[in-house]
């Protein structure tokens, strides 16, 4: 699946309409056409049966139908990851997403689908390009999402059959000398406008090393700028084992982007600047639209919060009221924190970066926000 059909999916997720029928959200590692955790699967169901009110039972047995039916049919063995979404009822709901890059096994029931985890894939796997060269031909693979969405081929034709026919040996190499720059600068080219077509902003170099640096020389600064790596490849290799290898390496790199992220969010913090931390914060800042980035610590999970609808006071302590203890209006409505930020960021336009690991924001409640403006937000909250 290619970003911007996820993002269509995430976007059209989002907006939703909550009812009273249970939606599942369901994410699940898949492996070889088949799920990988089946038990984990089957015991999470029966836990979300026990949660519910005896009135919605039936409803999210008949969802629950409808994702074991699709999983019986197998998946494709190119499959690493699936997320399934199924709601029954009035408003019935059914969408499923296959991907080639990897999912947790996940599963809940809401009101609303939980998009999280479809964010931390949309900031994780992020595009990229591949330019495959030789000294005999060259590649550009476009990778999306973990897998290979576009390629474009240039060859170049062989010369050794002419030397001793009619070429001297001295000037075959200064002609094949010639012809590889010339095709290295071709290439260049070529590249320069597939990125500027397609919009990639990483570029990883793969093939000889000495041809890769002969390339990288060429290569004007404003794509020099996106190369984030050069790897040792052949033409002889699989895509899929060029990929594989390219991916961690991008990996790697966006994961340093997010820290970058996250040292910045904490530089603001330490010197009162444009960030908050903590939950209550940073729902506050995504909803007003005064937040610009929401920072995300991959491992945070605060677990579920409630809101009033009248008056709109958040809290983190559970059970939920019956009434909201600031207005007594009864419209309260419960939810998982983590995929009601995504989604109110989502919908905000805010975008999301997923941190793996850092010890000071996790000590500040594993979130926060890099605002547009200050206002008065813009103080620390501790998720408790």
């Amino acid at each position: 699946m290619e970003r911007r059909k996820l993002e269509e999916h995430i976007r059209a997720l989002a907006t939703i309409e909550e009812n009273d029928s249970p939606l599942i959200s369901c994410y699940l590692t898949a492996n070889q056409g088949g799920i990988v955790c089946r038990e984990q699967l089957d015991a999470r169901f029966r836990v979300l049966r026990k949660c519910l009110p005896a009135r919605s039972v039936a409803e999210f047995e008949e969802a629950q139908r409808s994702i074991e039916t699709f999983l019986k049919a197998g998946l494709s063995q190119r499959t690493r990851g699936v997320a399934l979404f199924a709601r029954a009822g009035e408003r019935p709901l059914w969408r499923v997403l296959e991907f080639e890059a990897p999912l947790p096994t996940w599963i809940a029931v809401g009101s609303s689908p939980n998009i999280y985890h479809l964010m931390e894939l949309k900031d994780n796997y992020d595009r990229y390009a591949i330019l495959l060269m030789t000294e005999t031909s060259a590649r550009i693979i476009g990778v999306n999402l973990g897998s290979v969405t576009a390629q474009l081929w240039r060859s170049r034709p062989e010369l050794r059959q002419r030397v001793g026919r009619e070429w001297s040996k001295d000037h075959y190499q200064d002609h094949r000398r010639e012809r590889t720059r010339q095709f290295v600068n071709d290439q260049v080219r070529s590249l320069e406008r597939l990125l500027l077509e397609t919009g990639y902003e990483h570029l990883i170099l793969a093939g000889n090393p000495r041809v890769t640096a002969t390339v990288r020389k060429a290569l004007p600064k404003n794509i020099a700028e996106k190369v984030i790596d050069c790897v040792p490849a052949s033409r002889t290799d699989d895509v899929s084992d060029i990929v594989a290898s390219t991916l961690e390496t991008f990996l790697a790199h966006e994961e340093m982007e997010s820290q970058a992220v996250a040292d910045r969010l904490i530089t603001q913090l330490q010197t009162h600047g444009l960030a908050v931390a903590g939950a209550a914060a940073s729902i506050e800042a995504v909803k007003s639209g005064q937040a610009d980035i929401l920072v995300i610590v991959q491992g945070y999970d605060p677990g579920r919060a409630w809101e009033c609808q009248g008056c709109g006071r958040f809290s983190l302590a559970l059970p939920r009221p019956g009434a909201c203890p600031n207005c007594r209006s009864r419209r309260v409505r419960e939810f998982d924190l983590r995929g009601e930020l995504a989604r109110i960021a989502e919908l905000r336009r805010v975008a999301i970066e997923v941190v793996e690991h850092s010890d000071a924001l996790m000590s500040l409640g594993g979130v926060g926000c890099l605002l547009r403006y200050s206002g008065p937000a813009n103080y620390v909250y501790t998720a408790a």
